[in-house]
């Protein structure tokens, strides 16, 4: 059986849309595989639900696998990404041609980062898709700012960008 593929792309959000039709829900998500580790482990909650997820790959086409696990499994597992994790509000939207958009504003050490990816049936739509005006500066294969980067050494990133 073939891994599941995330075909994604990643841009940095130049002015913030109109989000009033979009769904918003509050992440907490932390790594428990360390930044020379190849595979990369993390352990996600989006509201009430929570996840196990395992990524392999470069670039905007990865292989990803997620487990459901309950919120008690995930409590006793959090621990193991101390000083690896990022916080962030996500708002799920639509844009032309069926496509969706998650925005995600970073809080705490990672604000006022705000970032947007889109996933995609193919590479051949990934290559095809022209951002909306409001996305800015492409990020998809700069690995700074992947999420497992910026919990690691996102600060930095953060001050670099925006002073």
């Amino acid at each position: 059986m073939d891994a599941p593929l995330e075909i994604e792309r990643k841009f940095l959000v130049a002015t913030l849309p109109d989000l009033s039709g979009a769904r918003r829900s509050v992440l907490r998500q932390g790594y428990v595989t360390l930044p020379a580790d190849s595979v990369e482990v993390r352990l996600r909650q989006t509201d009430d639900s929570f996840v196990l997820c395992l990524k392999t790959g470069e670039g905007i086409v990865r292989t990803e696998r997620e487990i459901a696990i309950d919120a008690a499994q995930f409590e006793a597992l959090w621990p193991q990404t101390e000083g690896r994790r990022v916080r962030k509000t996500r708002w799920t939207g639509s844009l032309d041609g069926g496509l969706m958009f998650e925005l995600d504003v970073f809080e705490g050490d990672l604000a006022p980062l705000v970032m947007v990816e889109v996933e995609f049936g193919s590479q051949a739509q990934a290559a095809a898709f022209a951002p909306p005006p409001w996305f800015g500066r492409e990020v998809s294969t700069d690995k700074q700012f992947r999420n497992k980067s910026l919990a690691l050494s996102g600060p930095s990133l953060v001050r670099t960008l925006f002073g």
